[in-house]
């Protein structure tokens, strides 16, 4: 016997463990094979969520439009439009549609019957493409034998009505019903959605990033691809120091400090402290805050004091971070040492420009990038709070562990931005540490950065290096996440030329409609190109100038529809979600979401919009899959059991 097939004797020895005998492992073959044949899940993919957690939760809830599909196919002529849609609701927001209902119903008893009917029904709908062994595993402890007995078909017994009404009415008897129609609402959205891909940007603009986290970490299934704002936060989470000054200095901007310091508990005292007395008599007018109807305008001139404060030791953190990393070529970034404070101008790009602010109290001309002690000593305690945020870390070790930099999941291939190009379409060679990479290479090289910064404890010079590069993934001019030349901010904030805001979009974003390039990738990736997609975000579609997020026939996808309010009056929807399921692929734009508590009380729903992308000529099963693949492999390595039993090599226990 050669050493391959004692390792593979070793490996079936072990795999007798968990299957004892011939019965035993021929009973797992044919479950396995059954799964195989059966319709695959629905995926659903978003991206650049921004915060909005209260539309990301609706959407979440609804299936992107799924529940409601599910009972309008149920249902059909049966039930009104007016009934449709309490039902919806209540699957969506089933305790607090329960709380109104009490109040309101006047024959509770037959409201429960009713509904807990028509739930069932609903249930049993989104479960038959399952295994019941996969629903057995979604059902809710507390009532999983029910429920399964509700949605199972019963063909020995004879008056399987009565059988049914008397599981419901003794549900209702017994005081039960509205922990059991909590129950079977969630479980209605367990089912709708199988898997769930983050394609980026979960952070930054919107409210409640921390919400839309702890949601994630709740939930069933779900991956992330790190956007450039997930990247940033979690450089922030690392405890580097101009990653934390740009995440302050987002929230700021946005009027979402709140963030901060009550979705995560940061002490920002010390910064206010220091912006109130060293901003005090200084000029604040560039650092205006684009707030929105939630934010408390009596901390306006705070917030606007504590903005130019964040952003000056930004400006600094980043040069001194340009000056140390040559290899970056971010040289055109050094604006500070640029200022004439006699003219009142910076030079940029060639020429002088006017520049509209340069009472700085904290900036020394001749070293401008050097922070005062007292900015050192915010810094410092900034950094501290940030390394001790337990609910932060807890959130970027979910980064961390769920995500990456791009998936390759049934034939998909997920990015955030970009995969850089030159002018020729070729892929771009850039210097990490010293070394060229394109293509896939440079996405591995930086996601091992990445990974290394948050992690690398054991080596403290080189985990801070890997930091420095998780800052370049957020800005630099050759990442796949941001995938542009520069980020004007300071020109933004003290330029009034908008020509010097520009920022240029890598090359690949002009050739996402020439096949030959996404066959170029896709193959790089080590995807078939005949059948397989990619699946993008980063870039807002804006529908209303003409755009379309389809590209190159279906071939390439970008979801970026604007689930930020910050860019919905560009796009002119409110998000995306692409949709993939056994019958093939679907775009449903999502109309702006009022607010969870309209969709409550008034029973408004978002308006969602569907686009075909491509319809399977077959039904896609799950044999069609990565999963698929998984349970062919195990199906053979059970074959070989089942052999070596009737062989006698192992003996059957």
């Amino acid at each position: 016997m050669n050493e391959f097939q004692q390792m593979e004797l070793k490996y079936l020895k072990s795999l007798s463990h968990q299957y004892p005998n011939i019965a035993a492992a021929s009973t797992e073959i044919i479950n396995l094979q059954a799964i195989l044949n059966l319709p695959k899940g629905t995926e659903h993919f978003m991206t650049d969520i921004h915060g909005e957690y209260e539309q990301f939760n609706h959407v979440l809830k609804n299936g992107s439009g799924a529940v409601r599909r599910q009972i309008d196919e149920e249902f059909v002529n049966t039930l009104s439009n007016k009934d449709k849609k309490s039902l919806a609701t209540l699957i969506y927001y089933p305790q607090e549609k329960l709380d109104i209902v009490a109040q309101e119903e006047e024959n509770i008893e037959d409201w429960y019957k009713i509904t807990l009917h028509r739930l069932v029904q609903i249930t049993k709908k989104v479960a038959s493409k399952y295994t019941r062994s996969k629903v057995r595993k979604a059902l809710p402890k507390d009532f999983s034998y029910i429920i399964e007995e509700l949605i199972t078909e019963k063909s020995d017994i004879s008056d399987k009505e009565g059988y049914y009404n008397e599981i419901i009415h003794t549900i209702i008897r017994i005081g039960r019903a509205p922990d059991f129609i909590v129950a079977l609402s969630n479980l209605i959205q367990r089912l709708v959605i199988d898997h769930l891909h983050i394609v980026g940007d979960i952070y930054d603009r919107g409210p409640g990033p921390h919400v839309i986290m702890d949601t994630l970490m709740n939930y069933h299934s779900v991956d992330i691809q790190w956007g450039n704002h997930d990247i940033v936060w979690m450089g922030a989470a690392c405890g580097h120091l101009p990653c934390i000054a740009t995440v302050i200095r987002i929230a700021v901007r946005y009027g979402s400090l709140d963030t901060l310091e009550d979705g995560y508990g940061i002490n920002l005292i010390p910064l206010a402290t220091f912006a109130l007395d060293t901003y005090q008599n200084t000029n604040c007018d560039a650092f205006a805050i684009k707030y929105n109807t939630d934010y408390n305008t009596k901390d306006l001139s705070l917030d606007m004091k504590i903005h130019k404060a964040i952003a000056i030791m930004q400006f600094k953190l980043e040069g001194q971070m340009i000056k140390k990393h040559p290899e970056f070529k971010m040289d055109e970034r050094l604006l500070l040492d640029k200022i004439d404070y006699d003219k009142k101008t910076v030079f940029a790009y060639g020429k002088e420009y006017a520049i509209k602010d340069i009472d700085f109290p904290t900036v020394d001309p001749v070293d401008p990038y050097r922070l005062t002690p007292d900015e050192e000593q915010v810094m410092a305690r900034l950094q501290q709070a940030f390394l001790k945020c337990e609910k932060l870390q807890r959130h970027v070790r979910f980064l961390y562990s769920n995500g990456g930099l791009y998936k390759i999941h049934n034939s998909n291939l997920l990015y955030h931005g970009c995969v850089p190009l030159d002018e020729q379409g070729n892929f771009k060679a850039v210097n990490v540490d010293g070394k060229e990479y394109r293509g896939k290479e440079l996405y591995d090289v930086l996601d091992n950065y990445a990974r290394k910064g948050y992690y690398a404890k054991n080596d403290p010079g080189g985990m801070r290096k890997a930091q420095d590069y998780i800052w370049y993934i957020w800005a630099g001019p050759n990442s796949p996440v941001f995938g542009k030349d520069k980020m004007t901010t300071f020109e933004r904030y003290f330029i009034e030329d908008k020509e010097t805001h520009k920022e240029t979009k890598n090359p690949y974003y002009s050739m996402l409609d020439q096949e030959e390039i996404l066959n170029r990738i896709l193959t790089e990736f080590g995807l078939d190109i005949k059948k397989s997609h990619i699946i993008n975000g980063h870039v807002p579609v804006e529908l209303k100038k003409g755009e379309t997020p389809i590209k190159c026939d279906g071939k390439l996808l970008i979801i970026d529809g604007g689930f930020s309010k910050a860019y919905q009056s560009k796009t002119g929807i409110a998000g995306y979600t692409l949709v993939a399921n056994s019958h093939g692929m679907r775009l449903v734009a999502h109309e702006p979401f009022e607010s969870t508590e309209a969709a409550i009380q008034q029973e408004s729903d978002i308006f969602s919009d569907s686009t075909i992308v491509e319809t399977a000529v077959n039904r896609i099963r799950v044999a069609d899959t990565d999963i698929g693949t998984e349970l062919k492999e195990s199906i053979k390595q059970l074959e070989q059991l089942l052999q070596a039993y009737r062989d006698g090599i192992i003996i059957e226990k």
